[in-house]
C-alpha cells in the first residue's frame, strides 16, 4: 500500500502523542510536529509501501524528543494485560483457528494509528471480538502450508498471543523463523521484547527485520541476509499486523514470495478499503 492523505493526518496526529510520552515541552512538540510535517510532505508522492514513509517520521520523533523507546511503559503494560487475558481465555484457544483468531484480537493493542483506541477493558473486549469469529477464514487451507514458516510479529501485547500460535504450530512439526523489529519504533516488538517472553527458545530462529535500524513493516533493502533466505525456503509467511500488510502487499506486487497468511484487525479505513472489507474486521487471509 502507498500512503495517501488518511495517512498523511494519522501520521502527523501519532507525533503529539507519540512526543507527550517523552515531554511536556510544547515548544519542543510544535518544533518536531513542523520538522515531521515537512519530511511527510517531501515524500508524500514516493513510490515506496507507506511504512517506509512511517518509519522516517517516528525515527524523527525520537531524534526530536531524544528519546529512542517513548513507548516503553505502554509495551510493558500491554504485554502484562496480554499475559493475564491470555490464562483467562487459553481454554477456548483450542485448534489452529481459534489460536489465530486470538493473535487477530490481540492485535488492537495499537497505539499507532489515530482511527483506532485500545479497549480500557481488554479482557471483556476480548471475549467480545471472539464471539464474532473471522470476517475472513482462510484457516483451513493455511494450516495445510505451515511446513517452514517465516512469522512476522508485530505490536507489543500481540506478541503474547503470538508465543502461543508459535507453541502451538511447534507441537505440529513446523519449523519457524521468528521476525521481529531491529529497534523500538512505536509499540512494535523488538528482540528484547522477544527475549523477555521466552521466544528464542520455542522458535527455530529468532531475527530482526533490520540491522540497527528503526523500521516498520518489511523493507526488502533492509532486510538481513538471513531472513532473506529464511523467506525463500519459506512454504507460509505469517504476518501479523497492518504495517506488515502495507509492506508485503505491495511487495507481492513485483517480487516472487510464498503464499501470505495476514493476521490482523482492520483498524484503519484505507486497508479496509483497500481490502475491500469493512474496518473493525478480524482476517486471517491467504494470498498466494
Amino acid at each position: 500500500m502507498k500512503i495517501n492523505n488518511t495517512c498523511f493526518n494519522c501520521l502527523l496526529g501519532r507525533v503529539e502523542y507519540e512526543c507527550r510520552l517523552a515531554t511536556d515541552d510544547d515548544k519542543l512538540i510544535e518544533e518536531t510536529a513542523k520538522k515531521c510535517k515537512d519530511l511527510l510532505i517531501k515524500h508524500l508522492n514516493d513510490d515506496n509501501p507507506s511504512p517506509q514513509i512511517s518509519s522516517m517520521i517516528h525515527r524523527l520523533v525520537c531524534e526530536c524528543i531524544s528519546d529512542s523507546d517513548p513507548y516503553r511503559k505502554i509495551k510493558s503494560e500491554d504485554n502484562k494485560t496480554a499475559g493475564i487475558v491470555l490464562e483467562d481465555v487459553k481454554d477456548n484457544l483450542s485448534d489452529f483457528r481459534d489460536i489465530c483468531l486470538g493473535t487477530i484480537i490481540a492485535n488492537t493493542l495499537d497505539h499507532g494509528s489515530v482511527e483506532h483506541k485500545v479497549s480500557e477493558d481488554f479482557s471483556a473486549f476480548f471475549m467480545e471480538e471472539f464471539r464474532k469469529g473471522l470476517s475472513i477464514d482462510d484457516t483451513d487451507e493455511a494450516s495445510k502450508l505451515c511446513k517452514k514458516i517465516v512469522f512476522l510479529c508485530d505490536n507489543c501485547g500481540e506478541i503474547v498471543f503470538d508465543r502461543h500460535l508459535i507453541k502451538h504450530l511447534k507441537n505440529n512439526g513446523s519449523e519457524i523463523t521468528v521476525v521481529v523489529r531491529g529497534l523500538p519504533i512505536i509499540n512494535d516488538a523488538t528482540m528484547e521484547d522477544a527475549l523477555s517472553l521466552g521466544l528464542d527458545k520455542i522458535a527455530d530462529r529468532l531475527l530482526t527485520n533490520a540491522d540497527d535500524t528503526a523500521e516498520l513493516g518489511v523493507n526488502l533493502d533492509l532486510l538481513p541476509q538471513d531472513v532473506n533466505e529464511a523467506i525463500d525456503d519459506a512454504t507460509l509467511i505469517i504476518s501479523k499486523g497492518m504495517a506488515n500488510y502495507e509492506s508485503l502487499s505491495e511487495h507481492k506486487k513485483t517480487e516472487k514470495l510464498p503464499p501470505v497468511l495476514y493476521l490482523m484487525m482492520v483498524k484503519c479505513q484505507p486497508i479496509a478499503e483497500d481490502i475491500g472489507i469493512s474496518k473493525g474486521s478480524r482476517i486471517a487471509m491467504l494470498v498466494r
